[in-house]
């Protein structure tokens, strides 16, 4: 791609004029205010199906980065990777793992036990794992924390996919992650609980990434039903479901060899993708005092369907052309407004709909070190509700930013939201990425200020074809979102209002 530097005026600029026109003239209920019409024109064209739904690696990443690098570049942004010769583009180098076999057969004794073919699901992390002849130890729910590594070693462990009555699942975490941890071989999901086969192999037959360099490892994992597993262990004391049960919900429960030994082997298909973080700076009078962070995921899902379906395209919309475009407008403002004495460094992530991996890429190479970063905000999914809503916080209690946010809603006449139920998103975008790494970092939104009206988007709209440019979206609660996210910054980046020494380390709530 080249630089921003080399597009002046180039024909997405008339492309962006033609849809404020469009726009100004198609007949409304309500006539948009200037703003209210550039937030449209940018989530029109990015959630265009020119764009192709913004996959990464495609010519979508192409069309969806030179519109904002050539947005950025006239908003008057510098180039803000601080990498020579890369400029605004950050790159980001993904590895996608496909599953492609899945073998499993056990032994008791010296005798293979039959099973229905298919009815064993086996994925490995790796391109090639094998495990040969291992014994099965039955660990129960494998809920506690700690499980001995002398007891693992050498073994597959067998576990249920239940949960001990009472128990929270997500305090649970992953109980096969700790299991390999723990030095297992593999790990045998008796599917007892809500799941079944049919939904762990729609689930984890999909493709997989990482970014390139982190460490993928090489664990095995396998699933089988409840039937199965009866048929597994068939003439062994421990032949039914129901007993493997009720020996885990023994108080004094210890792991215990089933006397069968298992040989699987899986593989997958890698392929790397280049893909790219857009990173872009607004000058401070005093850059020694930190940063301000202001980011926006731009990627999405590309083709999400296939003919005869009439609608192929996931567009994202909401999620997250809308972020993307508030952060424009936001930035628009902050650089013409007057100079702040912190720098702001404004970024679009890829593939954080591949699991947040583009703010996990901007993490690990920071164009500054990240403990000069005072505060980062967020944008995704954005105006749904009308203008004027009470303001939601995800990240509310769990970074020192809320004082200082709650100051500048109220000076805004707005009203944050009761209650932390914003929370619920917390894992499920980047700023989690950076609250990892120390650095305070939130989601700030009245669209999140209206749980009802969230819920019901990510029940109806969320991740399919229909997240499109249309009525659904609000551009009023969206140039709200823009004027919020303004003050935010410049509160953040005056060190008076926010001396650096209060960023603090991460709260745990």
């Amino acid at each position: 791609m080249k630089r921003a530097g080399g597009w002046r005026n180039a024909g997405v600029g008339a492309l962006l004029l033609g849809a404020l026109l469009l726009a100004a003239a198609a007949p409304a209920s309500k006539k948009l205010s200037t703003l209210e019409l550039a937030l449209k024109a940018h989530v029109e064209t990015l959630a265009s199906d020119e764009f192709q739904g913004r996959e990464p690696g495609t010519e979508g990443e192409t069309l969806t980065l030179r519109y904002l690098a050539r947005q950025w570049f006239d908003i008057g942004m510098e180039a803000g990777t601080n990498i020579p010769g890369s400029g605004w583009f950050a790159p980001v180098d993904l590895v996608e793992r496909e599953p492609v076999m899945s073998r499993a057969s056990f032994t008791r004794g010296r005798k293979r036990v039959v099973l229905p073919d298919q009815s064993v699901f086996v994925v490995t992390s790796g391109l090639r794992t094998l495990v040969q002849d291992a014994p099965l130890l039955f660990v129960g729910h494998a809920a506690s924390p700690g499980m001995p590594r002398a007891e693992m070693a050498g073994r597959v462990a067998v576990m249920l996919d239940s949960m001990p009555v009472g128990a929270d699942p997500q305090k649970a975490g992953d109980r096969a992650g700790r299991l390999l941890d723990a030095g297992a071989l593999a790990v045998v999901t008796v599917l007892d609980g809500e799941r079944g086969l049919e939904d762990v192999i729609a689930r984890r037959n999909r493709a997989g990434y990482a970014v390139s360099g982190e460490r993928i490892g090489n664990e095995i994992e396998a699933f089988l039903s409840p039937v199965t597993a009866e048929l597994m262990l068939a003439g062994t004391p421990h032949a039914k479901v129901a007993r493997l049960r009720a020996d885990a919900a023994a108080p004094l429960f210890a792991p215990y060899l089933l006397g069968v030994n298992a040989t699987f082997e899986a593989s997958s298909r890698e392929t790397r993708i280049r893909t790219h973080n857009l990173i872009g700076r607004i000058p401070g009078r005093n850059p020694a005092a930190g940063a301000v962070l202001l980011m926006a995921h731009w990627d999405h899902f590309g083709q999400c369907a296939e003919a005869p379906a009439e609608d192929i395209i996931c567009n994202g919309a909401i999620d997250n052309a809308s972020g993307l475009a508030v952060v424009t407008e936001a930035a628009r403002l902050l650089a013409k407004g007057r100079p702040m004495e912190r720098d702001v460094y404004v970024v679009a992530t890829t593939g954080e709909e591949l699991g947040l991996l583009g703010a996990m890429a901007f993490a690990e190479n920071p164009p500054i070190p990240l403990d000069r970063i005072v505060a980062a905000f967020n944008v995704d999914s954005t105006g749904l509700v009308p203008a004027g809503r009470p303001v939601g916080i995800v990240g509310k209690g769990m970074t020192p930013l809320d004082p200082l946010i709650g100051d500048v809603v109220r000076r805004m006449k707005r009203k944050l939201a009761p209650g932390d139920g914003a929370n619920a998103y917390i894992k499920r975008q980047d700023s989690w990425v950076l609250m990892q790494h120390d650095v305070p970092a939130v989601m700030v939104s009245s669209s999140y200020g209206d749980m009802e009206r969230i819920e019901r988007f990510m029940e109806d709209t969320y991740h399919r074809p229909g997240d499109q440019a249309g009525a659904a979206i609000d551009y009023s609660g969206m140039a709200d979102d823009v004027t919020l996210q303004v003050e935010l910054v410049r509160a953040f980046a005056d060190a008076r209002r926010y001396p650096a020494r209060d960023s603090g380390r991460r709260q745990t709530p």
